[in-house]
């Protein structure tokens, strides 16, 4: 008997589920490879951005316009064109006072009367001395003129005439030296007064009825004080660098705290001629009007000044300079994109600004605020300034841009 088996049917994929295979494994490496490439560029960016890092960014120092170089500010300060401290000339007591601080004045007005009851019994006194010295005056000339009516007629010796006559002779000289007591002590009466020395306003008042006053006591503190402030001394300790730009007839302008935007002139009227040496500044001194009174005895004053200019000075600010133990430098951007480090000299220090008249052209690029790891040679990157700090800069005022420079 035979048997007849059936073919074996073996299964086999469909071929859409076979697509689906090669896509998903198409898919998975493509996943794969854009990992890989998003990884290998944010490693590439990251050793982009710490090499960046590595390179100091630098600001560079507002360049120096040559048409302004020479404005300096100074400090100044203001004085009385005439002030006097009034003591008395005669003691007593204050017997009143008419005029106090803030009052206007003129030359010869009455501040204050002194009470001097010595001082009158003294002139009495004085007075009935030179009358005793008048009358023996007057009775020695009588006697004088009699001896010699008898040295006529020899009734008397030549030696007697004489004597009677030097006896007059210092009778007269008795009655001078008597005048001139009463003289200097009417004049002591004329002090009783106390007067203004000129025109001008009572700044102090040192006293008060009742009290007691020594005469010439120059130790003590003054009755009153008189101030000419019509106009005012300016004095300006000018560097001993810049003492060479103080002319005869050069002006100035000056500002005052207490009146801030308003501005004064004032115009040299000499200077001390010498370099002090404590201070290595010249004194310069001005005048400047004050018929409105503006302007205060005692003042500090900006001064602005017009130097001619020195080719050679380069003006940087303070924030620039490198203090190492090779002394002062200060770090220029140069052409290669590099920091480069000169050794400079300080000619002026005006505080945020400084002089450099050694070590810098008015053509380097200084770098300001240059931080404290840079060496020379160091690649550097300049920091763009922003708009608001552009904005901030244009609108400063010109003196500030001035003094930074």
């Amino acid at each position: 008997m035979s048997h007849n088996h059936a073919p074996v049917q073996v299964a086999q994929k469909p071929p859409r589920l076979k697509a689906v295979g090669i896509g998903a494994a198409l898919l998975a490496v493509l996943v794969v490879i854009l990992g890989l490439s998003l990884r290998y560029r944010e490693h590439h960016e990251l050793v982009q951005w710490t090499d960046a890092q590595l390179i100091p960014s630098v600001r560079l120092a507002p360049s120096s316009d040559p048409a302004k170089e020479h404005v300096i500010t100074l400090p100044g300060h203001l004085e009385a064109w005439n002030s006097a401290p009034i003591h008395a000339r005669v003691g007593g007591y204050l017997k009143a006072w008419y005029k106090d601080i803030g009052a206007k004045v003129k030359a010869g007005d009455v501040l204050a009367t002194i009470d001097t009851p010595e001082l009158d019994q003294q002139l009495e006194q004085a007075k009935a001395v030179l009358v005793k010295a008048q009358a023996d005056a007057n009775l020695a000339n009588i006697t004088s003129h009699r001896w010699q009516h008898l040295l006529s007629s020899d009734s008397v010796s030549k030696q007697e005439a004489d004597e009677k006559s030097g006896e007059a002779e210092a009778a007269q000289a008795t009655v001078l030296a008597a005048k001139a007591d009463v003289d200097r002590l009417d004049a002591l009466e004329t002090f009783k007064q106390i007067v203004a020395p000129f025109a001008g306003t009572v700044t102090a008042r040192s006293t008060d009825v009742g009290d007691l006053i020594t005469a010439n006591n120059e130790s003590g503190p003054e009755l009153f004080t008189v101030a000419d402030t019509s106009r005012m001394r300016l004095y300006v300790p000018v560097p001993e660098v810049n003492a060479d730009g103080i002319k005869p007839g050069m002006t100035v302008t000056l500002n005052v705290p207490e009146l801030p935007g308003r501005t004064f002139h004032a115009t040299l009227i000499g200077s001390s001629d010498a370099i002090n040496q404590s201070s290595g500044s010249l004194l310069a001194q001005f005048i400047a009007d004050n018929s409105d009174g503006a302007l205060k005895p005692g003042d500090y004053a900006d001064v602005q000044l017009n130097l001619a200019v020195d080719p050679h000075m380069v003006s940087v600010p303070a924030s620039a300079l490198i203090f190492r133990a090779r002394g002062p430098q200060v770090a220029v951007l140069g052409a290669d994109g590099r920091a480069h480090l000169h050794n400079v000299h300080i000619a002026v220090d005006l505080g945020t600004t400084l002089q450099i008249d050694h070590g810098l052209a008015p053509t380097d690029q200084v770098i300001e605020n240059p931080p404290d790891s840079l060496m020379e040679g160091d690649k550097v990157r300049v920091a763009v300034a922003s708009p608001e700090n552009l904005a901030a800069q244009n609108e400063a005022p010109e003196h500030d841009r001035d003094a930074t420079r």
